[in-house]
Formats: structure tokens, C-alpha cells, sequence
């Protein structure tokens, strides 16, 4: 095992062990890298890089804190990575968007409250009757990041938000060239919305697998 990654385990067993708890600042370096069995400058490579993904937060001129800990502080880390994905993983992402985002859709609508399902219709009615493609894509990012916020669940609703991204080319393209993608975009929000107010949970799910599984095919299909 590398010296930097013997480190990073080592700050991570203190945390798992809680030794080291969320909000707590961590032992002065020398103190901390002695206690440890490390180098300095070991040390500081670990805790430079628990700090890229967000697990201590360093503070200048105050000291190194572990963070909260929130699986949305720490998923975060998995939207830099998404971000490097290349065009012809688009349909891994889309795959798994089609095994998530139903189950997401289904808590939201055991979960949702009344002002929820307001704040989604609200996202619908925005959309004006002849969208632009940029409009169409804004409008439909927003309704599935609010239907992944209703589910309550932050580590679903982060790794949804992380998967969007990867997805918002295909988006774009089925927009331009698939005939009736408006209409058929607009069609399966109301029928995905329409279940999420009835509190019908397997319904919503259903039509929310319908709804992804149209793009992965289409995009299965001109690739």
C-alpha cells in the first residue's frame, strides 16, 4: 500500500472507529502524524486528498474538520468523476437511471406532500406551448430532480442528480430529431405527475419507466 493511501485508511479508521466524529477538528499535524506512525508530508497528502471528496474540510488560519458526513457532501465527489464520462457510456448511464429513477418515482409518490405535488405541477404548467429544445430540456431536468427531492431520500436524489448530466446530450438530440418528443415528453410528465398526486405508487413507477426507457431505446436505436 502506497504511504498516501496508508494515510487516507488511517484518518478513515479514526472516523469509522469515532475517534474522529462530523463537526470534530482534527489533532494539530505533529501530534496527529505521530500518534499515526506517519510523515508530515504524508499526512498532508491524505488529508489534501480526504478534502477533494469532500470528508475533511480544511479551514486556513483555523485547522482541518471532519465534514458532516452527508451523503450529498460526499456524493458530490461522483458528479466531478460523471463528468469525465465519454459519449459512448451514454447508454450505461441511461440504464442506470431506468433501474433508479422508477423506484424514486414510487417514493414520491408515498412521500410527496400537497405543496410537492404544487411545486411539480407548477414546473409543467411552465413550459409554454412551443418550447424551444433548451426550454423542453430545462423544464424536464427540473421536474425529475423535484420528483427525486419528493422520494426523501438524499442519497437516491444525489445519485440521480449526478446521472442527469451524462444524459442532457441525449436529451438534446432526441429533442431535435424524434418526431413528437415534445408532445410525447409533455404526455408522460402528466401521466408520471397525475400518479404521484393519486399516491399511486406502482403507477408511477410504471409510467416513469416508460418515460426513461423511451429515451435508452430511441438512443439504442440511431446509435
Amino acid at each position: 500500500m502506497a504511504v498516501t493511501d496508508e494515510a487516507i485508511d488511517k484518518i478513515k479508521q479514526m472516523i469509522l472507529a469515532g475517534e474522529l466524529r462530523p463537526g470534530d477538528r482534527l489533532p494539530r499535524e505533529p501530534d496527529l502524524a505521530e500518534r499515526l506512525g506517519l510523515s508530515r508530508n504524508s499526512l498532508r497528502e491524505a488529508v489534501r486528498a480526504l478534502s477533494l471528496i469532500r470528508v475533511l474540510d480544511v479551514r486556513q488560519g483555523d485547522g482541518t474538520y471532519v465534514t458532516s458526513l452527508d451523503p450529498a457532501l460526499l456524493l458530490d465527489a461522483l458528479s466531478f468523476v460523471v463528468d469525465f464520462h465519454r459519449d459512448d457510456t451514454v447508454l450505461e448511464f441511461l440504464e442506470v437511471r431506468r433501474i433508479l429513477e422508477p423506484g424514486a418515482t414510487a417514493l414520491a409518490a408515498l412521500r410527496a406532500t400537497e405543496e410537492d405535488v404544487a411545486a411539480l405541477r407548477a414546473v409543467l404548467e411552465d413550459l409554454g406551448d412551443d418550447p424551444t429544445i433548451d426550454e423542453l430540456v430545462a423544464n424536464d431536468l427540473e421536474f425529475h430532480r423535484l420528483i427525486a427531492a419528493c422520494a426523501g431520500n438524499n442519497v437516491l436524489s444525489s445519485l440521480l442528480d449526478s446521472l442527469s448530466g451524462p444524459t442532457t446530450r441525449a436529451r438534446v438530440w432526441r429533442g431535435l430529431t424524434q418526431e413528437g418528443a415534445v408532445a410525447r415528453t409533455r404526455e408522460q410528465h402528466t401521466a408520471i405527475l397525475d400518479a404521484v398526486a393519486a399516491r399511486q405508487a406502482d403507477l408511477a413507477r410504471s409510467w416513469a419507466t416508460v418515460h426513461v426507457a423511451g429515451v435508452e431505446e430511441w438512443l439504442r436505436r440511431v446509435l
